[in-house]
């Protein structure tokens, strides 16, 4: 029996069902960064099919991957095959991605599809009615809108409805309870008229005020969960697998079973799979997922490489440092999830306004019923009134505006190399009026001290002790430049904030540290061994690409800098006028830093601070706003509102900039929610609103704030 559709579509959509292959989750995923057109996807596709395994293979162009089916393929040959076809591409890992799919996002997506069709078939019968059709075509249309309407209705709203019942049963109301009720009852008061023969009916309200809700939300969703986006494909970049070196040889073992100390081997074009230092001479990375910097970056014996990393270059050897939760790439996945999770105090105002506004809209919309009763006592219309009011009313601006702003900021800020922590910390960025930075760390990068050869083998085993317990910049460049000798076994091995390293070893103190606590003359970086003279080690420093002109910039915009430091105080005064920096003090310790600080806010400043060090922690914490680099110590990066990945602060500005727009949009946005209500409520209230006028006219609201939010993206 031949099938008779409406559409072509209809025809052969069970055509393709029944050829289409089952191919079900694909096997394999590889990450595609640099493709950007459609040669690059043939030449993926037609490069990967070629392979006798590969079953299928398709490319995703907006997610940069692609999809593969095949039997007995491990991603190295296909990785290796793309290499060869001149695509960049990496593993991913495909169970992780799947354990995150976005659900609500396709459940909204479905759901607004369904509103959308419906609402357009109920449009066709409601401009057919407008035109003058009447009595029983008019019935009959109205009821053919009632059949299409109730099941879209009662389907397509659930998202608002499970979430106002929710309130409701803790006895509290939000913005979706208002919503609910005015879709339930501008499609049962429709559903009246039908079975009376009433005139006029509002199904085609009911279904665009479910319609224009779902697009907000929708929209909500995709900006919220495009930093979680950002955390999910970071936690996919971890490799599976390793090959760690024993003395026979090179196993492969699973990423879980590396520990810290094991040697690793990381071939050419592989994900460096945890933490560690360079065992080889030199290597070549790609640290652009952490960073944003395409550039490769050159590394030497002993210099920090991380997982997630790429190596560009020959394979090299590396020692395990961190593992598991302890990687970089875990850390920074989860500080980018606490951004997502992450509140401000404009967010909080708009949530206890739609708290106090829920109420008020029922009983706008109570007053607005019984005022028309009493005025004309016509049932009917005072209930219409009721409802446009309760529609028109609805606080989805207020509520979803703001938050948009928020999410929008630091999804764009991640991608610049920024990870906002807090989630008041944009707002308080956008207030700040002095900067305070630190020196060592975080306005210079450390130089490499020439290789420290003239020291003994006890006196380098000692200082290679020491400093190996230590993440300072200036530990790790002399670490990197030791000679390669066994660090020396050191008991009670502590770090004085802003001195240096002090241990012990067969009951002698020995320290690595300023030359001013090692008791030495000189005033450097040295080493000293109990009683003996100590040993200098040079260090040499340089500022960090963009200082300069990040200065300027503060200074430009009112935003007074000054450098607070440890080191001497002629360095400091040497660099600062390097820099341009009028105001600087060196021979600062943590607690007159601390106390400073406190000091210019009494004075009523609003104090940023910016450094790196144990004896910076207590000023981050203290000051109104705080930024750590991604180098500090895990102490100033958890007590930061604001950690940098990239290394160099040529993007800083833009922090500020970004902050300070957050405030004046999130501001414009609470203008554009009141004035609507200004204007909307009474021509509700008097009457000159249908309840189709008035979900249009709310859903355009929330939509002109949401499109508001948006333009941070374009903030320059």
């Amino acid at each position: 029996m031949s099938a008779i559709a409406a559409c072509p579509g209809c025809v052969v959509a069970p055509a393709i069902a029944q050829t289409a292959p089952q191919l079900g989750p694909p096997d394999l995923v590889l990450s595609l960064p640099a493709i950007h057109c459609a040669t690059c996807i043939n030449t993926v596709e037609r490069s990967l099919r070629a392979l006798p395994q590969v079953r299928s293979a398709r490319v995703n162009l907006s997610l940069k991957r692609v999809s593969i089916h095949a039997s007995d393929l491990d991603a190295e040959q296909a990785v290796a095959t793309l290499d060869r076809a001149g695509i960049e591409a990496h593993p991913l890992d495909q169970s992780l991605l799947e354990s995150r799919q976005d659900d609500i996002g396709r459940g909204l997506l479905i759901r607004l599809a369904i509103a959308g069709f419906a609402m357009m078939n109920v449009m066709l019968f409601s401009v057919a009615i407008w035109s003058g059709a009447s009595d029983a075509t008019r019935a009959l249309f109205h009821l053919i809108s009632a059949v299409i309407t109730l099941p879209a209705v009662l389907f397509c709203g659930q998202p608002f409805f499970a979430n106002g019942m929710r309130a409701v049963r803790r006895g509290g109301l939000n913005m979706d309870v208002p919503i609910s009720l005015a879709i339930l009852l501008a499609a049962g008061m429709s559903l009246y008229e039908v079975l009376n023969s009433g005139h006029h009916a509002y199904f085609d309200a009911a279904l665009s005020l479910t319609f224009f809700l779902l697009v907000g939300r929708y929209l909500d969703h995709r900006t919220r969960s495009s930093v979680h986006s950002a955390a999910k494909e970071l936690a996919a970049l971890e490799v599976q697998t390793a090959q760690r070196v024993h003395g026979t040889g090179v196993e492969r073992v699973a990423v879980g079973l590396l520990r810290v100390g094991d040697t690793v081997l990381v071939p050419t074009g592989m994900r460096v799979p945890v933490d560690g230092v360079l065992n080889s001479a030199a290597a070549q990375a790609d640290r652009s997922f952490l960073t944003g910097e395409s550039a490769a970056v050159a590394l030497t014996l002993g210099d920090v490489v991380q997982a997630g990393e790429i190596n560009l270059g020959a394979p090299f050897e590396m020692t395990a440092t961190a593992v598991g939760e302890d990687t970089t790439l875990r850390r920074v996945a989860a500080l980018v999830e606490m951004a997502e999770n992450s509140r401000n105090s404009y967010t909080n105002l708009a949530d206890r306004a739609a708290r106090i506004y829920a109420p008020m809209v029922h009983l706008l919309a109570l007053a607005a019923f019984v005022g028309w009763v009493a005025y004309d006592g016509d049932l009917r219309h005072a209930l219409n009134v009721a409802v446009a009011v309760l529609i028109i009313t609805c606080p989805c601006a207020l509520g979803l505006a703001v938050p948009a702003v928020a999410t929008t900021a630091i999804a764009r800020l991640f991608d610049m190399g920024f990870l906002v922590k807090s989630g008041t910390a944009l707002e308080r960025l956008a207030e700040v009026d002095m900067a305070v930075f630190d020196k060592t760390g975080t306005l210079t990068r450390q130089g490499k001290p020439a290789p420290l050869a003239e020291l003994s083998v006890q006196q380098s085993a000692i200082a290679g002790a020491l400093a190996q317990a230590s993440a300072h910049p200036v530990a790790q460049a002399i670490l990197a430049a030791l000679p390669v000798h066994t660090p020396a076994v050191l008991a009670d091995v502590t770090e004085v904030a802003g001195q240096g390293m002090q241990g012990d070893i067969d009951g002698v103190t020995v320290r690595l540290g300023r030359g001013e606590w090692l008791g030495a003359a000189f005033s450097g970086t040295g080493l000293r061994i109990g009683s003996a003279p100590a040993v200098p080690l040079a260090v040499t420093e340089t500022p960090r690409e963009g200082a300069a002109d990040t200065l300027a910039w503060l200074s430009a915009q009112g935003i007074t800098p000054q450098i607070l430091s440890g080191d001497r105080q002629a360095t400091v005064q040497a660099f600062a006028a390097k820099l341009g920096v009028q105001s600087a003090l060196g021979d600062i310790s943590a607690p007159q830093k601390h106390d400073r600080l406190a000091q210019l806010q009494a004075q009523g400043h609003r104090v940023l601070m910016v450094g790196d060090g144990l004896n910076d922690t207590a000023a981050l914490a203290l000051a109104h706003a705080s930024v750590a680099p991604s180098s500090a110590l895990d102490a100033s990066r958890n007590a930061a509102d604001v950690v940098m990945l990239r290394e160099g602060l040529d993007q800083f500005p833009l922090l500020i900039v970004i902050a300070r727009a957050l405030t004046r949009l999130s501001g414009q946005n609470f203008a554009i929610a009141a004035g609507y209500n200004a204007i909307a409520i009474p021509v509700a209230l008097l009457g000159y609103a249908t309840p189709l006028l008035a979900a249009i006219a709310m859903s355009a609201s929330s939509l002109t704030v949401l499109a508001n939010a948006m333009r941070v993206k374009y903030v320059k």
